[in-house]
């Protein structure tokens, strides 16, 4: 469609640069412009009054092309073109109006000269209305006969107001119809300002679809966001109440999966991850052991040390849970692997496949970091739970052989929010909050130290 604009205003840059000649020298034999020979038969024909008008017309024409195609605000361009026809046909009065078929109305984007004109001006026009001005030709002169055949009467606009109008079309599809209103000292529209107006329209279609094709896109994007967050929303309830349906095998088990998706998303955030993998971490960590509802009940509740068989069926869960999430189309996915990995350890010490750190993925590191964070932190049948400060001790001590040290990194920057009361979604209830803000920082230089000391880095 800009294109087509370019196409048309380059050829009427060409007529604005020969108005000048063809004025001055129209009584001679042949007149030249830019390399273009314009013939006597041509020039006689176009004598005093009428030459001056299409000049006009033309040079309203070239002057209206860089309006049309500059990249500005539309309501700018709209305010040039209305302008543009005014002069063009005499008009002292116009409107432009846009037309939408859902429901079919037409809706003003730019008046000029009417005192009393709402903004803005609606026009609902029924199935006949919208026919007849898809079917006209051109310009079409208003009378009290010829109204309602265009017009309809139930807007918040008086089509009594208009003396002409004009649909804008782009290959027979009607676009918009621009109004004019009383000419200059009342006059009738005549023929020659008929004809303007008609050469006038045709550029005005192409910008109007321009400006609707644009706002269409615009307002597709708009609605496919919104359904987007609505559908993460969906998934996100969802998911949440399938987490807590994981975790019902046992008492002691309650609200696991839901804290390891919190503690996941809190890590992420911390590492300035985009909204959408922040989205994938908390996800994955509502299912991370989704292949849990295979296990025995009976296991989880055992307070001894599982036999091998059933160390077995419990290493297991990680492989049937891959196998049920990779049947299910998640917008994030990374979710199955996350599920089959998140008990392997940097050094190739966990399960099912004894991947290295340079192996896992960052969103894997991250789920297993806050999977064992969270069984620390948790009371289990077989120990009592850890105090925070003491699980982060433990996960600094094996880190970076087992975990990734950005990630305890990004886990100690949350829990130091807590610590001090900034944290936007705080991970602990605040009674369960036993460390201050410089039992962090110590436990932060002691991260820093095995680092710098560590042989083993994540990639």
């Amino acid at each position: 469609m800009q294109r087509d604009l370019d196409l048309h205003f380059n050829s009427t840059r060409q007529w604005n640069k020969t108005r000048t000649k063809l004025t001055n020298n129209c009584s001679e034999t042949e007149c030249y412009a830019e390399g273009a020979l314009v013939s006597r038969t041509s020039a006689t024909g176009l004598q005093g009054a009428n030459l001056k008008k299409l000049l006009r017309t033309v040079e309203a024409l070239a002057d209206l092309g860089p309006e049309l195609t500059a990249d500005r605000d539309f309501r700018q361009t709209a305010g040039a073109m209305v302008t543009a026809v005014m002069e063009a046909s005499g008009a002292r009065e116009a409107v432009l109006f846009s037309y939408g078929d859902r429901p079919s109305l037409l809706s003003s984007v730019e008046a000029q000269g009417f005192t009393l004109l709402p903004e803005p001006s609606l026009i609902p026009l029924l199935p006949r209305h919208v026919h007849t001005l898809t079917a006209a030709a051109g310009p079409v002169l208003l009378n009290d006969s010829t109204y309602d055949v265009f017009l309809s009467s139930n807007g918040n606009v008086a089509p009594e107001l208009f003396k002409c109008i004009c649909p804008l079309k782009v290959r027979g599809k009607l676009v918009g119809v621009i109004a004019l209103g009383r000419r200059q000292g009342d006059a009738a529209y005549e023929e020659d300002a008929l004809d303007a107006f008609e050469m006038l329209s045709h550029y005005l279609a192409l910008a109007i679809q321009n400006h609707t094709l644009g706002q269409t896109l615009a307002q597709r994007v708009s609605e496919n966001l919104r359904l987007l967050a609505s559908l993460h929303g969906f998934y996100d309830n969802a998911l949440e109440a399938f987490a807590a349906a994981i975790d019902v095998k046992h008492v002691n088990i309650h609200g696991h999966s839901l804290r390891v998706g919190r503690y996941s998303q809190a890590i992420g955030e911390a590492l300035g991850m985009s909204p959408a993998d922040v989205a994938s971490l908390r996800s994955a960590g509502y299912l991370h052991d989704i292949g849990k509802v295979a296990v025995d009940k009976r296991l989880f509740g055992k307070t001894s040390k599982l036999d091998d068989e059933e160390a077995r069926e419990m290493r297991d869960h990680t492989t049937v849970g891959h196998q049920i999430v990779s049947h299910v189309q998640f917008p994030w996915p990374q979710i199955p692997e996350i599920v089959r990995w998140h008990h392997e350890r940097g050094d190739g010490s966990g399960y099912p496949d004894g991947l290295h750190g340079d192996e896992m993925p960052q969103a894997v590191r991250i789920v297993a970091l806050a999977d064992s964070f969270d069984a620390m932190t948790s009371e289990r049948p077989y120990r009592e739970s850890l105090s925070l400060g003491t699980a982060l001790q433990e996960l600094i001590r094996m880190t970076p052989q087992k975990y990734d040290p950005e990630a305890v990194q990004a886990l100690l920057i949350q829990v130091r929010r807590d610590a001090v009361g900034t944290n936007r979604n705080p991970m602990f209830d605040p009674s369960a909050m036993n460390l201050s803000a410089v039992d962090v920082d110590e436990l932060a230089s002691t991260l820093q130290y095995r680092i710098s000391q560590g042989k083993t880095f994540f990639s």
